[in-house]
């Protein structure tokens, strides 16, 4: 694996003074600044400063049809996805339609399993949903490209509301949209929704929003304008924020300003103690303290957990457990959830270790050859299906390229799962091999950044040829460049356990990336611990620190420059800094 270029992060000056001034502390300016941000205002994380949802094209049809459902007790199914998002969307409609007025009757949801129903509203799953006595469909995180499934519900008599945000499908080029009665997506053609990026869960909660508003014009609420007290109050929607922050960062979309604002709140809450009993549980079970609970307890404590269930068992257990409100079959289910996530834990663990001797393989023979490859795709008769993308992403993050992994699925096809890097279209990608070799790809679809595709065990060689044409032709050497952005030195007044509350109280990820430092250190000791982890005692600025890298065995030099991320490192009560590494550089290398 090549060493990444540190890079320092463009600085704006101008921006950080201004925060500064509006009452910002000096380090949060310069980060905020660094990432964009260009006034106080873009900060403000109150609920009244989110987009509206009548901008979010087909939520007021949506808020109609669902409105009529209510009122004539329609049965409706929720169509979930089997990922967190999947997930925690499902749990957002589910409650979100009891709190507006549906009764449990009215209410079911069915979930593909991976293995046997594939991705999205299949006819199957459409057949599932009526055996139910489903009269309404409502697909929360899929559906935008789910023609036949949608077709077929329409056949059975079916109103179908699909909210999803993923990309469209494409046929000979152009957009096919499914012929739901309603699509509520902010990526389909003509929705001019400032956000892109709403993920799933994100979505379905604009969806209720739409619907509080639709049944406050119908009266359905108390409305002491016009006097009429007899009608219940006004549901209040925030408490299903902890779900929507969950399942936004957990699906690891960009966090512009509209979806750090949900995340921010639904965090607020969680650290109040204000979230569902599933919630809470799967914070013990991951042993974090939802008192302080941060961005990266959702991407990489709870979304894990409530993931392992759709890639190796059913994703119905993670809906329950954010479903109940009983604590004690909460804390039953995460259980479950956690001991499942272990178990997947160890079969990617195998999986990774044959991927990297595949890959290994493959780069020996460019080696040989003297060429550079620009993408991978690899194939394991004994990979499992549900963990190619965990994999995928893996082997993206070691050799900086993209990369499909593919396994055998139960109907004998070929399900590969990609990863992809800045400047690559890999859905995009997808679809110029389909073009150039029709018939290969069954199916595919995805984003930029994530995309998968099915195809026979015998087309593997055309795909893998193919796809590397692609990406050889996509990719230039600025974007095959590893870079690591930095945040520059960190002041030594900054090195304290408040600084890094301060920073761990704060909304990154994707597009608003986490703090990353880089200072020139003296190496005073380094030994191996745990066999696969490098602990460092540093000098830097006259004082010795900690600092730990993680899966790193090779010694560093005796004076480099640590790219590094400050946390606090707790043991037996007792807290203290730790810088966490990175990237290295040998100083005048």
């Amino acid at each position: 694996m090549s060493t990444p270029t540190l890079t320092l992060r463009p600085q704006a000056p101008r921006s950080a003074w201004a925060l500064e001034q509006a009452g910002v502390t000096p380090l949060l300016a310069q980060l905020f600044a660094s990432r964009g941000v260009r006034g106080i205002d873009e900060l403000d994380d109150a609920l009244v400063r989110l987009l509206p949802p009548s901008e979010l094209l087909g939520a007021a049809k949506a808020a109609t049809l669902l409105a009529d459902a209510l009122r004539d007790q329609l049965r409706v199914c929720v169509v979930a996805d089997y990922d967190c998002d999947g997930a925690t969307a499902c749990a957002v409609a589910l409650r979100g339609l009891a709190l507006l007025g549906a009764s449990p009757e009215q209410l079911g949801y069915v979930v593909p399993d991976r293995a046997v129903h594939g991705y999205g509203l299949t006819p199957t799953i459409v057949d599932l949903a009526l055996a139910q006595g489903a009269q309404v469909l409502l697909t929360v995180d899929n559906g935008v490209a789910s023609l036949a499934g949608v077709a077929h519900a329409r056949a059975h008599g079916l109103t179908v509301i699909v909210t999803d945000h993923h990309l469209p499908a494409q046929i000979d080029g152009e957009i096919v949209l499914p012929d739901a009665h309603v699509i509520v997506n902010p990526n389909q053609p003509g929705c001019r929704f400032a956000s892109k990026n709403l993920a799933g869960v994100g979505v379905i909660f604009y969806v209720l929003l739409a619907l509080r508003m639709e049944l406050r014009a119908r009266g359905v609420y108390a409305d002491t304008l016009h006097g009429n007290h007899d009608a219940p109050a006004q549901p209040k929607l925030d408490a299903l924020l902890d779900l929507v922050a969950l399942g936004t960062v957990a699906d690891v979309v960009r966090l512009d300003a509209n979806n750090r604002r949900l995340v921010a709140q639904g965090l607020k809450r969680i650290r109040a103690g204000r979230m569902q009993p599933g919630v809470a549980a799967l914070f013990a079970a991951a042993g974090r303290d939802a008192s302080r609970a941060a961005g990266f307890d959702f991407g990489f404590a709870l979304g894990p957990r409530i993931n392992a269930a759709g890639r190796l068992s059913d994703m119905t257990l993670g809906i329950e457990c954010l479903l109940t409100d009983d604590p004690a079959r909460a804390a039953q289910l995460a259980q479950q959830l956690d001991a499942i996530n272990r178990e997947r834990r160890n079969v990617e663990a195998g999986m990774r270790e044959q991927a990297e001797t595949l890959l290994n393989a493959l780069l020996q023979q460019f080696n040989d050859a003297q060429t550079t490859p620009p993408a991978f795709a690899i194939y394991g008769r004994d990979f499992h299906e549900g963990v190619v993308g965990i994999v995928a992403s893996r082997l993206k993050d070691q050799v900086h390229r993209p990369t499909f992994v593919f396994a055998r699925g139960q109907d004998g096809l070929l399900k590969g799962s990609g990863r992809s890097i800045e400047g690559f279209h890999l859905r995009d990608a997808l679809d110029l091999v389909s073009k150039r070799h029709p018939g290969v790809l069954k199916k595919f679809g995805g984003h930029a950044m994530a995309a998968g595709c099915t195809l026979d065990e015998a087309d593997f060689a055309t795909f893998q040829t193919a796809f590397q044409q692609v990406a050889r032709e996509g990719l230039d050497a600025s974007t095959l460049e590893r870079r690591l952005l930095s945040d520059g030195p960190l002041g030594i007044e900054h090195f304290t356990i408040d600084t890094v509350q301060s920073l761990n109280a704060q909304v990154w990820g994707p597009s608003f990336e986490p703090p990353l430092f880089s200072d020139e250190v003296e190496v005073v000791n380094q030994r191996l611990v745990g066999e696969k982890h490098l602990k460092l005692s540093i000098k830097h600025g006259g004082t010795l620190r900690d600092a730990i890298w993680f899966g790193r065995v090779d010694p560093l030099p005796p004076h480099v420059t640590l790219a590094y991320r400050l946390s606090v490192d707790e043991y037996n009560g007792r807290q203290r800094l730790q810088m966490i590494v990175e990237s290295a550089q040998a100083v005048g290398a």
